[in-house]
């Protein structure tokens, strides 16, 4: 019998934290200091989800 991950809570979270700020990066409007701020969260948050 295969053992199943548990998927958790704050694992969804991480997921939905990513989407959204992978969506607000692609609004035009955006100065350069808000853009490079969301990409490096995104970076620090998909470094810890092991996305990297």
């Amino acid at each position: 019998m295969t053992q199943r991950s548990s998927y958790t809570c704050s694992m969804y979270r991480d997921e939905m934290q990513l989407l959204c700020l992978k969506r607000r990066l692609t609004e035009e409007s955006l100065s350069a200091d808000e853009r490079r701020d969301l990409e490096s969260e995104i970076e620090a948050l998909e470094r810890r989800m092991g996305l990297d």
